[in-house]
This record gives structure tokens, C-alpha cells and sequence, in this order.
């Protein structure tokens, strides 16, 4: 799973990337968790849109990385009342 990266869909839009950082305590709440794959030639930066299509622009990276391990989760377990559905399908079925 070393090509996926995890993403959050926020509930306000995020500052852009190149800030790389936010205020502490200035985070918005997870809207949806989602899976895309990491661009070309990185593994750190997702790619222009998740497994299920939605378009990461505006999206955050997760801090987040999916072990490999049979059985564990892609997602942050403390988070799994937000995972994308069709994003976790897609990631099922690979």
C-alpha cells in the first residue's frame, strides 16, 4: 500500500499546500477520509484525484500511512466513522 496516500476531505477549505503547515489549533474537522494514489514520482503528495474520484486540491494529506499489514486498516482507526465508502471499496477490492 507504500502508493496510497491518505487524504482528509475538510469541512472548511484547507490553506494551500505550499504552506505546509497550519496554525496550531487551527485544524478544521474531517469531513470524509479518502484514499488516493501518490503521484507521480512521490510518495508523500497524492495524486489530482482520490480512489473515488473526488478531485484532492483542496484536500490535506493525512499524517496517516497504511501499514501493508493483512488486516489493518488504510485509515486512521480513530476515524473510521468518516471513511469514504467508495474509496474503502476500491481499496478492498485491490
Amino acid at each position: 500500500m507504500s502508493g496510497i496516500i491518505v487524504v482528509h476531505e475538510l469541512d472548511t477549505p484547507a490553506p494551500a499546500r505550499a504552506g505546509k503547515g497550519s496554525a496550531p489549533g487551527a485544524e478544521a474537522p474531517v469531513r470524509q477520509v479518502h484514499a488516493a494514489p501518490a503521484a507521480p514520482g512521490t510518495t508523500t503528495e497524492p495524486g489530482p484525484r482520490t480512489l473515488c474520484g473526488k478531485d484532492t486540491f483542496a484536500m490535506e494529506p493525512a499524517r496517516w500511512t497504511p501499514s501493508g499489514q493483512p488486516g489493518s486498516p488504510w485509515y486512521p482507526p480513530q476515524e473510521a466513522s468518516v471513511v469514504c465508502s467508495s474509496c474503502d471499496a476500491a481499496m478492498e477490492d485491490s
